[in-house]
Order: C-alpha cells, then structure tokens, then sequence
C-alpha cells in the first residue's frame, strides 16, 4: 500500500511540476492527478475483488428482522462477549487513546508545519515543500512498516508498539521545542511516516490474536469504532489548545498525553493472557505445535 502510495505520488508530483512541458496549467494538472489516483484505486480494487473469493455467510437474517436490527443486536451481543475479555477491552482501551494521537499528529501536522515556517512569519505557502513532506512520509513509512516488523520478532509485539509510542512522543516534544526550519521538518516527515505504519499494522495483528475465532468481523467492527469513531477527540483538544494559547506548539505538544495514556494502558495489557483467554494460542506457542 505505501509502495503503490509512493508511485502515485511520484506521478502526480512529475505532472504537476511539467505542467507548461505538456501543454496543461498547472490547475488541470491537478485536476488530473486526483483522477489519476481515483483511476488507481478502481483499477487495483477491482483486481482485489476479482482475486478475493466471497466466502457465505454462516449466518442469514431472520425474516421477521431486517439488517438494521440485526446489526444492533450483533453489536450488543459482542459487546457482552468484551466485557469477558478483559485484556482485550483493555486494549481496545489503549488503542483509542494512541491512536487518537497518531491520527491528530498526521492530519494536523501540515498545518503546523505551514503555520511555523510560512503563515507566521508572513511568507507564501511553498506547495512543493508539503508535496515533498508528503512523499518523505510515504517512503519511510514503508521502510518503518517493515523494520518494525523484524523488530518485533525480537522483541515482541506489544514492546514494539510501546516504542514506536515512545519515537511519536519524542516527535512532538521535538516539534514544540526545536522545530524551526524545512529540514527540520523533512525529518520530522520522515520520522512520523516511520512509526506510523508499524503502530497501525502491528496494532492490528495483535488484536487478530485476542479476539475468539469466528467472531473476528464483530469484533474488528469495535477495532472500527476504536479507530475512526473517536477520532475526534484529539481534534477537540487540539482546537481548544490553539483557541486558547493561540499556539500551535502547545497544541502539538498537548497531543502527547494520548500517548502517554496509551502507553501506560497498554503496559498493563497482559497480552498474552488476552489471547488465551480467547481461545487462541500466541504465534510461539502455535510454532511449537
């Protein structure tokens, strides 16, 4: 995903930056590049749902229900299966708040940027500056996503998420205190991309493992909620900090409690417990097997 993300953009960035060359404004060369991404996406997704195969459903809709129904009914049936699985709600729990975090950080971190380095000190918006910013991020989320993954398998999943934790707290300590310059913020680019995939990637295939075999899409539609439906709860605190302070350095600085309340959740998650108690065995103990 970040490889095909990191070729898209390429082509996108050639377009516009060879605008005059090909005969285009800048304007429709934009204009292409958002249908050539959009051309991208249906092309590779049909191919995906030509390859998948539809598997049936173990489960069909009662006649004197409907969909809608049925679906509140599941939901509230998995959530009384959670509160049995306490390490694993435990998890969900430190999912919400860190990832919170690293979805805060990825959608306000060009806008901080821009306000730092241009909007403050009255210079125009440099749009190549955030293209690029963009593409250092999707490289090396790539790198991150697979150096993190040898990681951890020397150190462990749960470990591995509690340091990548630990680089996005640095990130934004090191935004608020020493950000001043545009190489200062392609590191910066470079670090966020890194540890952003490896968070979300190993977040997801540990949780894979706590959750009872045959109730995984029940239980990845609450990872669902965990991941997207309380998203705006770093988004709140960030406008309220910025609102007050008139600062965006305090603002990013003030994400890090997410972290850090995630970390500390997360430490006391006994994850392997968690996997246990929902029937699975840890991927050592399945190797042994």
């Amino acid at each position: 995903g970040y490889l095909g993300g990191v070729v898209m953009l390429v082509v996108n960035i050639l377009t516009i930056n060879n605008a005059e060359y090909l005969g285009i404004t800048t304007g429709t060369a934009a204009r292409l590049s958002f249908l050539a991404a959009s051309a991208w996406w249906g092309i590779f997704g049909a191919v995906s749902f030509y390859l998948i195969k539809t598997r049936r459903a173990e489960k069909s809709v009662p006649r004197d229900k409907n969909l809608v129904s049925v679906g509140f009914a599941e939901l509230w049936q998995t959530l009384k299966e959670l509160r049995k699985l306490r390490y694993t709600m435990l998890f969900l729990i430190a999912y919400l708040f860190y990832n919170d975090g690293i979805q805060t950080v990825i959608l306000q971190s060009s806008v901080f940027m821009s306000y730092e380095l241009f909007t403050s000190k009255n210079l125009p918006l440099d749009n190549s500056f955030l293209i690029t910013i963009f593409l250092i991020a999707q490289i090396s989320a790539l790198i991150g996503a697979l150096g993190f993954e040898r990681i951890a398998r020397f150190i462990g999943t749960k470990q591995t998420i509690i340091l990548s934790l630990i680089i996005w707290c640095a990130i934004v300590i090191y935004a608020y205190g020493f950000f001043q310059t545009k190489t200062q913020a392609y590191f910066i680019g470079g670090f966020i991309g890194m540890v952003l995939g490896s968070a979300q990637a190993l977040s997801r295939s540990l949780y894979s493992q706590m959750i009872p075999v045959g109730r995984e899409s029940s239980f990845f539609g609450l990872y669902e909620i965990s991941e997207k439906g309380t998203s705006w709860m770093g988004q709140l605190m960030f406008t309220i900090i910025v609102g007050a302070t008139g600062s965006f350095r305090q603002a990013i600085l003030g994400l890090i409690v997410f972290f850090i309340v995630g970390s500390i959740i997360l430490l006391f998650t006994d994850t392997t417990r968690a996997i246990h108690e929902a029937g699975n065995r840890t991927p050592e103990e399945a190797g042994a097997v």
